[in-house]
């Protein structure tokens, strides 16, 4: 009677070593015609001993074991040795294992191996008995309907790569979230319009312009339109034209009132005789402290006359002009043309003129009426104008 020890317990190992031992009897007894020279009789034996299995199939194994047999008397062997008997036994061969496994599930793997004994008929399953899964989603092949790619549960296994609620086999673009009524490409800007068809993706806009905006509505898509935020017409690039004198608002420096082109959109300035000749004596007349904006009082009278027929029309919108011969540094003359022109425009403030009709400003030397090369050029060139640039 032994107990057998593996020292290898993996069930598949080809070579399984063990160790033994255990108890048993003997009974030792030979004929004289053997040759041998024996006590015959029974002893109590103790056998111990170490073998290794090479495992050929599961079924089949080449055997090989060592036996050290002990005993407790010294009787049988008729050799005085001062020791108890003992015997060395070794044996080699073929073990054969009969019977069949028990497989619940007839997976091929049996019962004491598999670790899923309940696997449906004909399922392709691994070394433990349980099902493959190629993909390694968590979802077995049998039910996976995309077992060589990994998926998720929702679509039984199959991938939904950028996770829009839409499987890629049914996703026009599976590699951009999107929406289902575009099979899952995206409206970026959410027009209505899927962005491989939209030619502005990014800003909401009309399917008429293929996706881009008319902020105005006015028909001109934005990228045509001077005037995206204002309604226009497309004669005027998209602009209004709100006097309907064909120049448009943009442009037009009287927006509100139809005039003429050359005027840039305002009407002409009917200005009568009296006037012109009182404007005339003003820019010959008006004088200045040399190199200053400061007005002689010389110059007054003149500038009165002004204020008087200002005052008169008072729907007028007037441009104060200064101007300078070329004598001296070109900045220094511009700026000291904008100062006089401020000067005038003080002037004419202060004896009870609206502000709002007058503007000032200073052209230096860039604006001459006669040639700089004469002394009496340069005198008339030294001037201040006054240009009525709109009646309302």
């Amino acid at each position: 009677m032994n107990l057998r020890f593996k020292l290898i317990q993996k069930a598949e190992a080809k070579l399984v070593p063990y160790i033994f031992a255990g108890v048993g009897v003997r009974n030792l007894n030979a004929p004289s015609s053997s040759g041998f020279t024996v006590n015959p009789g029974t002893d109590f034996l103790i056998p111990a001993g170490f073998g290794l299995d090479y495992r050929i199939t599961p079924a089949i194994s080449l055997r090989y074991f060592s036996t050290f047999g002990y005993t407790f008397g010294d009787k049988r062997d008729n050799l005085a040795t001062g020791g108890n008997d003992m015997q060395l036994q070794h044996q080699i061969g073929i073990t054969f294992g009969f019977g069949k496994k028990h497989d619940a599930d007839k997976d091929g793997v049996s019962d004491k191996k598999d670790k899923c004994p309940d696997t449906p008929l004909e399922a392709l399953v691994d070394k433990d008995g349980c099902i493959v899964d190629k993909d390694k989603d968590g979802i077995a092949d049998n039910q996976d309907t995309c077992p060589e790619v990994a998926g998720i549960t929702a679509f039984k296994g199959c991938p939904d790569s950028d996770n829009d609620g839409i499987k890629d086999s049914e996703d026009n673009c599976p590699n951009v979230a999107g929406k289902a009524e575009f099979k899952g490409c995206p409206d970026s800007d959410n027009d209505g319009i899927e962005d491989s068809k939209d030619k502005c993706p990014t800003v909401a806009g009309l399917a008429q312009f293929t996706g881009c905006p008319d902020t105005d509505g006015d028909g001109i898509v934005d990228s045509e339109d001077t005037c995206p935020t204002v309604k226009g017409t497309v004669e005027m690039g998209g602009c209004p034209d709100s006097d309907g004198d064909g120049i448009s608002d943009n442009k037009d420096k009287c927006p509100t009132v139809a005039g003429l082109k050359e005027r840039n959109g305002c009407p002409e300035v009917k200005i009568s005789a009296k006037t012109k000749e009182v404007f005339q004596k003003a820019m010959a007349g008006i004088q200045f402290e040399t190199g200053k904006d400061v007005i002689k009082k010389t110059s007054y009278p003149i500038l009165d006359n002004v204020v008087s027929v200002l005052k008169e029309n008072k729907d007028w919108n007037v441009e104060v002009q200064g101007h300078t011969d070329n004598v001296g540094n070109y900045d220094a003359n511009k700026s000291l043309s904008e100062k006089r022109a401020v000067a005038v425009k003080n002037y004419l403030i202060t004896k009870g003129i609206n502000p709002a009709m007058l503007k000032s400003s200073g052209y230096g030397s860039d604006m001459p009426i006669e040639d700089n090369k004469t002394a009496a050029g340069r005198a008339k060139n030294r001037r201040v104008e006054f240009k009525v640039t709109y009646e309302k």
